[in-house]
């Protein structure tokens, strides 16, 4: 039986994690169908948006499953970080289709993690996130030490980890955890506008945002070097012809991807 439910509305692709009796807690199984899930969805030329979301009221996705591995070795657990980073969050953060996590409840641990490596979150106004990981002796595994400080900066992921606190959707909001909070009820409203937003614009100019603005947070990559590449790359797009003959003949374009 999966643990996700998927539907498509028109343009977009909406994933639940379905366990709320465990609140969604993220267990390999799960990590595996939501990798899948992503791949399927970023390969579909049907889909624009992917909006991820937690069955229930309760949580967004409250950790990872940790009666799996408690027990681990070094070399198991070097080996889950690692699994997990290359086979879901790097995948989510560098998909080429925007990713829309909806916040509603608790998002700690791994769940905040998942929430972090989309590009947008929307929080309900009962949101609670948090990295617990050092009450249990241990760091966050899937990227949470290098996210939350580039989202928020790096006093405020010292004493969020370190405190192994919760904050409310509101703090979130303020500290730029989250791009907006709104009420329970219409949280997926919200997402469902942003996408719409979205979906006006090309897909290959987004794509080629997306992979820019990831390159100013590697390393390996100078991001204004990246961004004059990709810049120039759009000007061989079919969607950059129609966006300009759009804009030069005042019309709405009608953008195809390619």
């Amino acid at each position: 039986m999966s643990n996700l439910l998927i539907e498509k509305e028109e343009r977009l692709q909406i994933i639940t994690i379905n366990r709320p009796d465990k609140l969604n807690a993220l267990n390999r199984e799960t990590i595996a169908e939501l990798s899948e899930a992503v791949k399927t969805a970023a390969a579909d030329k049907e889909v624009a948006v992917i909006v991820i979301r937690g069955a229930g009221e309760k949580a967004f996705v409250a950790g990872a499953d940790i009666a799996e591995f408690y027990k681990y070795d070094r070399d198991e657990a070097k080996a889950l970080s690692q699994s997990g980073h290359t086979t879901l969050f790097d995948l989510v953060e560098n998909t080429q289709k925007p990713v829309i996590a909806a916040v509603n409840g608790f998002a700690l641990g791994g769940g905040l993690e998942l929430a972090m490596s989309c590009h947008i979150r929307v929080a309900s106004t009962n949101a609670k996130m948090g990295l617990p990981e050092v009450s249990l002796g241990v760091i966050p595994g899937y990227g949470g030490t290098q996210r939350l400080a580039q989202l928020a900066g790096k006093g405020k992921a010292f004493e969020l980890i370190s405190t192994a606190g919760m904050i409310s959707a509101a703090e979130a909001k303020e500290i730029g955890l989250v791009n907006h909070v709104v009420e329970q009820d219409e949280l997926m409203d919200k997402c469902k506008q942003i996408a719409q937003q979205m979906m006006k614009n090309s897909p290959t100019a987004i794509a080629a945002a997306i992979r820019t603005i990831n390159a100013g947070y590697s390393d390996k990559v100078n991001g204004f070097e990246k961004e004059i590449e990709e810049f120039a790359d759009c000007f061989l797009t079919a969607d950059f012809k129609e966006g300009t003959d759009a804009f030069l003949s005042k019309r709405k374009p009608n953008f195809s991807g390619e």
